[in-house]
């Protein structure tokens, strides 16, 4: 009989996998017990300034629902059939008491489920800091450029008086920095993945994301860079796999079992649209003049495209998923929404039309959080992969 050593990489994947998969927030609660007085702050997809968040002193918390490890009683009694999984899930979180190691919410701007839920919450939660969040769909300095600033400063506000600071003496600036380190460390994800994905499995790249949910930014950056490392010394055999590019899963996030089915697929998942939370703002905001201007132009230059976010007159819909398609060498794309996400499903016919005047190869899925229809995704996206090496080139 013979024992397989585990590898380094192997080892990282096991514990942070725990970390993703613990729906007690474990982590969260020890960085609060680590000193008296400190303060979490929940917030759901797709984005929310968490400088803001980390500058007032408190911890920025990522609520993404709780995947196949909770059966949903309470939470479906709280919405009607009809709508995506993530809201039923995340107030199953709420009234299970999993979340009480949360001092507030913040619901951002996505849709009017989430909009509706951030209502739900405050009549749940009377007691907790509970915000939705806009975000302008103007991008307009003058207009939605002011708009923001505006509510940045309320929140600012809001979140100091929570955690007891005041404004005057926060250093968002140095937060600012911080979250920047971060993004770098994402970005060199993300291009090493896209380079050589044999040696970045998408799997692996969406646990290093998911795991900068529950741990402070500093910390995060640690682990990514633990993880970059473990990557490039890896011995991993280049894989000829069809190289996709996901698209729709902005908000609800997929469930890592479906993730390694398109895999195990064959897929190279070389660009996606997950956790965008950690990527929406793209380059670094300036670190020069006042911080929380350079957060409000850092959001209305990116260039990112999401469903819940406003594609303005002159540019074409899908033409920044075909450039991705282009940049990371991808061979088709596979849209993969939640089931009953209005945004994603109301694009994606734009999006495919857009694809078929580029000659890019697509097929499309929709999935729960909570999914149990893994093989015929695996069989679906298989026959995709095999199709495009097979006649990709004619």
């Amino acid at each position: 009989m013979t024992t397989t050593e585990t590898t380094p990489i192997e080892a990282w994947t096991r514990r942070v996998e725990d970390l993703v998969l613990d729906l007690d927030l474990s982590a969260v609660r020890a960085w609060k017990d680590a000193q008296p007085g400190r303060k979490a702050i929940g917030f759901l997809p797709t984005y929310v300034p968490r400088e803001l968040i980390h500058a007032a002193g408190m911890l920025p918390v990522g609520v993404l629902g709780a995947g196949e490890e909770l059966e949903i009683v309470r939470g479906d009694a709280c919405f009607q059939s009809y709508i995506c999984h993530l809201p039923r899930s995340v107030m199953e979180l709420g009234l299970s008491g999993r979340l009480d190691v949360l001092d507030g919410m913040l619901f951002p701007s996505t849709c009017d489920v989430i909009r509706n839920l951030s209502g739900l919450w405050q009549l749940e939660f009377p007691d907790k800091f509970v915000r939705y969040v806009d975000v302008p769909q103007n991008f307009d300095p003058e207009v939605g450029g002011k708009f923001y600033e505006r509510l940045l400063r309320e929140l600012l506000g809001e979140l100091c008086a929570l955690s007891g600071k005041s404004p005057e003496e926060v250093d968002l600036a140095a937060s600012v920095r911080i979250y920047n380190t971060n993004r770098a460390r994402v970005s060199e994800l993300y291009a090493l993945r896209a380079e050589e994905p044999w040696r970045v499995p998408a799997s692996e790249a969406y646990l290093a994301l998911r795991a900068g949910m529950q741990l402070p930014p500093e910390e995060h950056t640690a682990l990514l860079e633990e993880y970059l490392e473990l990557a490039r010394a890896a011995e991993r055999p280049m894989q000829d796999n069809a190289r996709v590019v996901i698209a729709g899963a902005f908000c609800e996030q997929p469930p890592l079992p479906l993730i390694r089915t398109l895999e195990r697929a064959g897929c190279d998942l070389v660009d996606d649209d997950f956790m965008l939370v950690s990527r929406w703002l793209g380059p670094d905001v300036p670190e020069t003049g006042d911080p929380l201007k350079a957060l409000v132009d850092a959001y209305l230059a990116f260039g990112g495209e999401a469903s819940c976010k406003y594609v303005p007159d002159g540019e074409d819909k899908g033409a920044r998923l075909i450039a991705s398609v282009r940049e990371k060498h991808a061979e088709g794309v596979i849209f993969a929404a939640p089931s009953f996400c209005d945004p994603a499903l109301l694009d994606r016919p734009m999006l495919q039309e857009a694809l078929d005047e580029a000659g890019i190869a697509y097929t499309s899925f929709k999935y729960s959080e909570n999914t149990g229809q893994l093989q015929p995704i695996r069989e679906q996206a298989g026959t995709f992969a095999d199709t495009i090496k097979l006649w990709g080139d004619q």
